[in-house]
């Protein structure tokens, strides 16, 4: 029996937005699934779904590693090595950072509190995250399959993540600064074979057929949720590139792309 490779993907919420489909997706083409939120209760309803179908997961709350629940960066070193522990022989191939803190209010309303709150789980969290993933990477040999890589970091992104509005400029300013650490990143690791990159509907529509991406135009709220997942996957598995440039700034130097099976 082959090993299963790990998806860690963190920020689950109540098991009906992005992050649950995507755990959802990568179970049933044989991933062990770790999932991550600040709370047990929806983990473990997940856990139950997916192991009910045939798939493995298994629930990290953040509550279990700290007091206060919360995406800090010694919370997610303690579940890194959790996740380790549960599977010690399984390698982790793809981390998906989706947590996020989206408050929407006038500037001069801000509270300081309200501003750094989204900084801690927008942006010191999602470094706290890369890290984690990044050093997992970093002692993996390249995968087997000719898809030259030894893991993909994602970070889930937001129509504030290309442009400011008139309440978001919190929210804004974090997702802006996660297309910035992961086009950081990506120029770093590249080299390592490790693959970085923020996704949304928008960054993935080069890479998805274009009957899909129709249908994700056309299709209510929850459909869309599931294309942006199979674009996801799509991502990990198809195509792998060491030298893009995440946010669109300019030319990519250099695309290698393999199909698989």
């Amino acid at each position: 029996m082959s090993i299963r490779p790990i998806f860690v993907v963190a920020g689950v919420g109540n098991g009906s937005g992005t992050g649950a489909a995507t755990a959802r997706l990568f179970a049933k083409v044989g991933y062990n699934v770790a999932l991550i939120a600040r709370g047990a209760a929806p983990l473990n309803t997940l856990v139950d779904e997916i192991k009910s179908t045939g798939g493995e997961a298994g629930a990290f709350p953040l509550d279990s590693v700290s007091e206060s629940g919360s995406y800090t960066p010694s919370s997610l070193q303690n579940t890194f090595a959790a996740i380790k522990s549960r599977w010690p022989t399984s390698p982790l191939r793809v981390a998906l950072f989706n947590a996020g803190h989206n408050v929407r209010k006038p500037f001069l309303d801000l509270t300081p509190e309200e501003i750094q709150t989204s900084m801690d789980t927008n942006i010191i969290a999602a470094f706290a995250f890369a890290r984690q993933a990044i050093l997992a990477f970093k002692e993996l040999d390249i995968e087997e399959g000719g898809k030259g890589k030894r893991g993909t970091l994602l970070f889930t992104g937001a129509t504030a993540s290309l442009r400011g509005n008139t309440t978001t400029s919190a929210f804004a300013a974090s997702k802006f600064g996660i297309r910035a650490l992961a086009q950081s990143l990506a120029k770093e690791f590249g080299k390592e074979n490790i693959h970085v990159r923020p996704i949304s509907r928008s960054s993935m529509e080069e890479f998805a057929p274009a009957r899909l991406n129709l249908t994700c135009r056309k299709t209510g709220s929850m459909i869309r949720i599931f294309c942006l997942n199979l674009k996801i996957l799509r991502k990990h598995i198809c195509i792998w590139s060491t030298k893009t440039d995440p946010l669109g700034l300019g030319n990519s130097t250099s695309v290698r792309r393999t199909r698989s099976g």
